[in-house]
Protein backbone atom coordinates (compact mmCIF):
# COMPACT_ATOMS: atom_id res chain seq x y z
CA UNK A 1 0.00 0.00 0.00
CA UNK A 2 1.29 3.43 -0.91
CA UNK A 3 0.83 6.09 1.77
CA UNK A 4 0.17 9.66 0.63
CA UNK A 5 0.18 11.62 3.93
CA UNK A 6 3.38 13.53 3.24
CA UNK A 7 2.29 14.45 -0.27
CA UNK A 8 -1.15 15.55 0.95
CA UNK A 9 0.31 17.65 3.78
CA UNK A 10 2.67 19.40 1.33
CA UNK A 11 -0.16 20.02 -1.15
CA UNK A 12 -2.45 21.39 1.60
CA UNK A 13 0.37 23.62 2.83
CA UNK A 14 1.05 25.00 -0.64
CA UNK A 15 -2.61 25.58 -1.54
CA UNK A 16 -3.60 27.07 1.81
CA UNK A 17 -0.60 29.46 1.74
CA UNK A 18 -1.75 30.73 -1.64
CA UNK A 19 -5.33 31.24 -0.40
CA UNK A 20 -4.17 32.90 2.83
CA UNK A 21 -1.87 35.28 0.93
CA UNK A 22 -4.79 36.32 -1.30
CA UNK A 23 -6.97 36.93 1.77
CA UNK A 24 -4.32 39.19 3.28
CA UNK A 25 -3.83 41.09 0.01
CA UNK A 26 -7.57 41.80 -0.05
CA UNK A 27 -6.92 43.73 3.19
CA UNK A 28 -3.84 45.39 1.66
CA UNK A 29 -1.51 43.32 3.87
CA UNK A 30 1.50 41.94 2.02
CA UNK A 31 2.94 39.20 4.21
CA UNK A 32 4.04 35.77 3.02
CA UNK A 33 3.39 32.70 5.14
CA UNK A 34 6.78 32.84 6.93
CA UNK A 35 6.32 36.52 7.74
CA UNK A 36 2.79 35.84 8.95
CA UNK A 37 4.06 33.08 11.23
CA UNK A 38 6.58 35.49 12.72
CA UNK A 39 3.98 38.21 13.29
CA UNK A 40 1.41 35.83 14.82
CA UNK A 41 4.07 34.52 17.19
CA UNK A 42 5.09 38.04 18.26
CA UNK A 43 1.45 39.10 18.72
CA UNK A 44 0.76 36.02 20.81
CA UNK A 45 3.96 35.80 22.89
CA UNK A 46 5.40 39.31 22.80
CA UNK A 47 9.05 40.34 22.31
CA UNK A 48 11.54 37.51 21.97
CA UNK A 49 15.11 36.85 20.93
CA UNK A 50 15.89 35.74 17.40
CA UNK A 51 16.72 32.21 18.59
CA UNK A 52 13.43 31.98 20.57
CA UNK A 53 11.54 33.22 17.51
CA UNK A 54 13.27 30.66 15.30
CA UNK A 55 12.32 27.88 17.69
CA UNK A 56 8.71 29.08 18.01
CA UNK A 57 8.19 29.43 14.26
CA UNK A 58 10.30 26.45 13.14
CA UNK A 59 12.01 28.70 10.59
CA UNK A 60 15.65 28.14 9.67
CA UNK A 61 18.21 30.79 10.53
CA UNK A 62 18.69 32.09 6.97
CA UNK A 63 14.93 32.22 6.25
CA UNK A 64 14.26 33.90 9.58
CA UNK A 65 17.01 36.48 9.06
CA UNK A 66 15.79 37.46 5.60
CA UNK A 67 12.15 37.59 6.76
CA UNK A 68 13.10 39.79 9.73
CA UNK A 69 15.00 42.16 7.42
CA UNK A 70 11.92 42.54 5.22
CA UNK A 71 9.54 42.91 8.17
CA UNK A 72 11.78 45.57 9.68
CA UNK A 73 12.08 47.42 6.36
CA UNK A 74 8.27 47.38 5.97
CA UNK A 75 7.71 48.64 9.52
CA UNK A 76 6.20 45.48 11.04
CA UNK A 77 8.95 44.83 13.59
CA UNK A 78 11.79 46.52 15.45
CA UNK A 79 15.05 45.08 16.72
CA UNK A 80 15.74 46.18 20.29
CA UNK A 81 18.74 45.36 22.47
CA UNK A 82 17.80 43.34 25.57
CA UNK A 83 17.89 45.32 28.80
CA UNK A 84 19.26 42.27 30.61
CA UNK A 85 21.94 41.21 28.13
CA UNK A 86 23.30 43.63 25.51
CA UNK A 87 24.43 40.69 23.36
CA UNK A 88 20.80 39.64 22.84
CA UNK A 89 18.56 41.36 20.32
CA UNK A 90 14.82 41.22 20.99
CA UNK A 91 12.35 41.27 18.12
CA UNK A 92 9.32 43.43 18.88
CA UNK A 93 6.15 43.92 16.86
CA UNK A 94 5.88 47.60 15.93
CA UNK A 95 2.90 49.75 16.73
CA UNK A 96 0.92 48.58 13.70
CA UNK A 97 -2.65 49.70 13.75
CA UNK A 98 -5.09 47.26 15.33
CA UNK A 99 -6.84 46.86 11.96
CA UNK A 100 -3.78 45.08 10.49
CA UNK A 101 -3.70 42.60 13.34
CA UNK A 102 -7.48 42.13 13.22
CA UNK A 103 -7.35 41.47 9.47
CA UNK A 104 -4.65 38.82 9.95
CA UNK A 105 -6.59 37.13 12.75
CA UNK A 106 -9.79 37.27 10.68
CA UNK A 107 -8.05 35.65 7.68
CA UNK A 108 -6.61 32.98 9.97
CA UNK A 109 -10.04 32.21 11.41
CA UNK A 110 -11.46 32.03 7.89
CA UNK A 111 -8.74 29.54 6.90
CA UNK A 112 -9.58 27.42 9.95
CA UNK A 113 -13.24 27.30 8.93
CA UNK A 114 -12.18 26.24 5.42
CA UNK A 115 -9.93 23.50 6.83
CA UNK A 116 -12.61 22.03 9.06
CA UNK A 117 -15.70 22.44 6.89
CA UNK A 118 -18.05 19.49 7.52
CA UNK A 119 -15.81 18.01 10.26
CA UNK A 120 -17.34 17.10 13.61
CA UNK A 121 -15.59 18.21 16.81
CA UNK A 122 -14.55 14.61 17.42
CA UNK A 123 -13.06 14.30 13.92
CA UNK A 124 -11.11 17.53 14.45
CA UNK A 125 -9.83 16.29 17.81
CA UNK A 126 -8.64 12.97 16.33
CA UNK A 127 -7.16 14.65 13.25
CA UNK A 128 -5.17 17.18 15.30
CA UNK A 129 -3.99 14.47 17.69
CA UNK A 130 -2.60 12.55 14.70
CA UNK A 131 -0.99 15.69 13.25
CA UNK A 132 0.76 16.31 16.59
CA UNK A 133 2.07 12.73 16.50
CA UNK A 134 3.42 13.28 12.98
CA UNK A 135 5.01 16.57 14.06
CA UNK A 136 6.65 14.90 17.04
CA UNK A 137 7.97 12.13 14.76
CA UNK A 138 9.55 14.49 12.25
CA UNK A 139 10.94 16.82 14.94
CA UNK A 140 12.51 13.86 16.76
CA UNK A 141 13.96 12.57 13.51
CA UNK A 142 15.34 16.04 12.74
CA UNK A 143 17.02 16.24 16.16
CA UNK A 144 18.50 12.77 15.74
CA UNK A 145 20.12 13.88 12.46
CA UNK A 146 22.18 16.62 14.14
Amino acid sequence: MKYMGGFLIAKIHQTSNRIFSRMLKQHNIHLNSSQGRIMFTLWKKGPMSISELGHSTSLGKSTLTSMLDILERDGYIKRMPSKLDRRVIKIVASELDEKTRESCVSASEQMTSIFYKDFSREQIKIFEKNLFRILENVEKYGKDMT
